[in-house]
């Protein structure tokens, strides 16, 4: 894997590069679809590329469930597996830590709006009698199957085990995704296995051998000092290069961001986990972000949820049934270039498994060349005309 950097912006940390994998040129800041189960989900590897996807990104932990990591490495790798041809990803299991753990069965989400001052009380979901997938031990974690109950355990070791039999081109370290309302301490001793275990990860890799890229997560919550400390440490060993991770405070978000990116070294990559939403592209990107990946625009397809330059649309609303215009006129999606608001609202009013697919492709497109806009927007010397003018829309309430 090279990165080089194209052009740098002007007063911020933002870039615009090219990654080199195996399978091919990725185009820097670019977004990266979410194929968890090496699908993405309700589209073909056809639809996937022509709205302009360059990357796919599998899911460690559900693979290795369903179909077995074996399997996927006999069938030549994920790429060929799902019959996708460019440059793909796998996450390390990591986010189930947090999403089958802490998480399960609670109203936490990756982010996290911080305003009711009780969110900050770790007791509030520290219930030792509620339900967990996951539990975490200094060595690795146990996870109880959520398809069939069965007991796993996953170790550093056994996260890049199963990722070298994914065959992605870029893989990451095994780490411990937190929530944002933890208290320091317990913070403080996650970001010490994520440490340890990242070590570890390098071990087994460089054991194993192989061409794919792996890169060292940061974490540290929403403290200050921790995430700097994360990203010095993380920095100082010998990754490929970086993915930022943990559940963030939608508040400060940016600023977490900042932190860690003005300690990564410069020439090597930086991925942002799970983060997707257009005003955050923007805040990533301006911030050192290059890859993001995130599952918003597929689910949200296929619960009726549809981007637009002025917000997002619910496509089931009545005055829409009736509406024979494009969602956008001058989108050159596959949806908008066929088919109207009314006809998209029929399908899911009716139940049509065509629905989410149409809806889905037209949010991919969307989320994917609005991250080629704001690429091109750095090259050309005006991002912050673009997103001043984007968000301006997009963000304005009726």
């Amino acid at each position: 894997m090279n990165f080089k950097i194209q052009k740098k912006m002007k007063n911020s940390l933002g870039r615009a590069g090219v990654l080199e994998t195996i399978h091919g040129l990725i185009e820097t800041p670019a977004f990266v679809a979410v194929g968890t189960k090496a699908t993405v989900k309700s589209l073909n590897p056809e639809q996937i590329k022509d709205v302009g996807t360059q990357v796919v990104l599998g899911n460690t932990y559900h693979l290795y469930l369903q179909p077995g990591d074996e399997v996927v490495r006999d069938a030549g790798g994920i790429g060929k597996f799902m019959n996708w041809q460019g440059p793909t990803m796998t996450d390390s299991g990591g986010f189930q830590v947090f999403s089958l753990g802490v998480a399960y069965g609670k109203d936490i989400s990756k982010i996290t709006k911080i305003t009711d001052p009780s969110l900050m009380i770790p007791e509030r979901f520290d219930d030792s009698d509620a339900p967990r997938l996951a539990k975490i031990g200094q060595d690795g974690v146990s996870f109880k199957s959520h398809l069939d109950g069965s007991i796993h355990y996953i170790t550093p070791e056994k996260s890049i085990q199963i990722q070298h039999n994914l065959g992605a081109d870029i893989i990451f370290a095994f780490d411990e995704c937190t929530s944002p309302v933890e208290d320091l301490k317990y913070q403080e001793e996650a970001l010490a296995r994520t440490h340890a275990w990242a070590r570890r990860c390098l071990v087994e890799h460089h054991k194993l051998g192989s061409d794919q890229a792996l890169f060292g997560i940061v974490q540290g919550g929403r403290d200050k000092n921790l995430r700097q400390k994360s990203s010095k440490v993380i920095s100082s060993m010998n990754f490929d290069g970086f993915g930022i991770g943990g559940s963030f405070a939608k508040e400060d978000m940016s600023s977490a961001v900042k932190w860690v990116n003005e300690i990564l070294p410069e020439e090597k990559p930086r991925h942002l986990l799970g983060i997707g939403e257009p005003e955050d592209l923007f805040m990533g990107i301006e911030n050192g972000v290059d890859l993001f990946d995130c599952v918003l625009p597929t689910r949200l397809g296929r619960n009726g949820t549809i981007y637009t330059k002025h917000g997002k649309i619910i496509i089931t609303n009545a005055k829409y049934r009736n509406d024979f215009e494009p969602i956008e006129k001058d989108c050159g999606c596959y949806t908008c270039q066929n088919y109207s608001h009314a006809y998209v609202a029929h399908l899911f009013h009716g139940k049509e498994m065509l629905a989410g697919t149409l809806a889905s492709i037209h949010n991919l497109y969307f989320i994917v060349n609005l991250v080629k806009k704001i690429r091109q927007s750095i090259l050309d010397d005006n991002f912050f005309e673009y997103k001043k003018g984007f968000l301006g829309t997009y963000l304005k309430k009726d």
